[in-house]
């Protein structure tokens, strides 16, 4: 008897409060519209602004973007008992601080008290996020780099500077990223703050979408996978607290979700060695959700074959069977099938889990027209091996990146 899932609590309280705090430095000008973005995605913003800031975008543009009184001074009369920085600190869920300044990042790793933005960060528990933008040159002076150190140590969550032509001319790392990529790294910290980490410090290896297998120079075998799941399990385990080796196979065109390193391969061969490689350089679970193609022609052709007779025949060989020779070359490695089937799914999927000595598949029916390939929805029926004494979990049909979830704490509980 299968049962329905449950997906755990979240066990941080929701994110909508955000300040935003913008310090001295061209970059300030991204910020205008990262407020904006921030509004658009749901989050209540209040702004802070250094003094240095407001030489280069005013607070008036701010307050106009944002709606809500731009904050600027640490006493302030109009607060409760002119303790401003107390109610701001109280109120955020998040601070958010960008672009952070060389001498920003310097007060803030001294515990300075001296400005609203540094007392602030000291009276808060909300989490603080700091983007650093300047010189090239200044990032890279060890003396920057230890206060960068020294605020990671102390948990503030520190988002890497972009390389490329500064405003100064040089070029380097030291730009403040776009406002939309620092939207993207808000809304997945928000994601991992909200996720139970159940996968922290481990290492997991995903594979995802087809393989393809050459006929010629422009014609090749493949399937229908657009590796939407495989892609959407990267995410939700680096939410989970993963540090995620995504292999992603047959020139899968969707966007590299953030923190996860990407592999792109293109035929099964290919993808056997990238999964030995990262098997090889330390993996604690192994995540199988690429379509890999069975066969791939004996003998592809050096130049494209012409239209010269009526029927030709190609000679297929097999490929090699990447989940079960992980699964055998590194048995302490917690091995997650998957099994898209056609018909007789449950046969099918158990006596995957078993033949390729699997801890966990998931197999849906993908004659469906309404799930599966090139659907952004999926349903499945989860199976475990039988020394975790799982009966088997039923997941109804949702979007692809709620089943990731769910299958991610699946896993989570198995492992823990």
């Amino acid at each position: 008897m299968s049962q329905i899932f449950t997906p755990v609590v979240p066990v941080a309280p929701n994110i909508t409060n955000v300040i935003l705090a913008i310090t001295g430095g061209i970059a300030a000008y991204k910020s205008a519209l990262l407020a904006r973005l921030l509004i658009k995605a749901g989050f209540e913003v209040r702004v802070i602004m250094t003094q240095g800031a407001q030489q280069f975008i005013t607070p008036l543009t701010l307050q106009a973007l944002t709606g809500n009184e731009v904050h600027t001074e640490l006493l302030d009369t109009k607060a409760e008992a002119g303790m401003g920085h107390i109610e701001l600190a109280k109120w955020a869920d998040l601070i958010v601080i960008a672009p952070a300044s060389a001498n920003t990042l310097a007060r803030l790793a001294m515990g300075m008290a001296d400005d609203l933005l540094a007392t602030v960060c000291l009276a808060t528990t909300a989490p603080v996020m700091v983007a650093p933008a300047m010189n090239q040159q200044m990032w890279a002076h060890p003396a920057v780099q230890l206060n960068v150190q020294t605020l990671a140590d102390m948990g503030y969550e520190m988002i890497e500077p972009d390389s490329g032509i500064q405003a100064c001319g040089d070029t380097g790392a030291g730009r403040l990223p776009e406002p939309e990529i620092l939207l993207r790294r808000v809304i997945n910290f928000k994601a991992k703050l909200m996720t139970p980490q159940y996968l922290a410090g481990k290492k997991v290896t995903i594979t995802a979408g087809p393989t393809i297998e050459s006929i010629d120079p422009v014609r090749f075998l493949s399937n229908h996978s657009t590796g939407k799941m495989g892609f959407a399990l990267a995410r939700a385990c680096r939410d989970a607290g993963a540090e995620v080796t995504l292999i992603a196979g047959g020139k899968v065109g969707l966007e590299t979700p953030l923190d996860v390193q990407r592999v792109n391969v293109l035929s099964a061969n290919d993808m056997m060695q990238a999964a030995e490689r990262s098997a090889q350089a330390g993996c604690d679970i192994f995540i199988a959700s690429a379509a890999v193609a069975d066969y791939r022609t004996r003998d592809a052709a050096p130049q494209k074959i012409k239209k010269t007779q009526e029927q030709m025949t190609l000679e297929l060989v097999k490929n090699p069977d990447i989940l079960a020779t992980i699964s055998h070359n590194y048995p302490d490695m917690f091995m997650v099938g998957f099994a898209a089937e056609t018909q007789d799914v449950e046969k099918y999927a158990r006596g995957k889990l078993v033949s390729k000595n699997l801890d966990m598949i998931a197999c849906n029916d993908v004659s469906r027209s309404d799930i599966g390939f090139a659907s952004d929805e999926n349903a499945m029926t989860v199976f475990f091996a039988e020394q975790y004494q799982k009966q088997p979990v039923e997941l109804e049909k949702m979007d692809k990146n709620n089943i990731a979830e769910h299958l991610v704490n699946l896993i989570g509980t198995i492992i823990k």
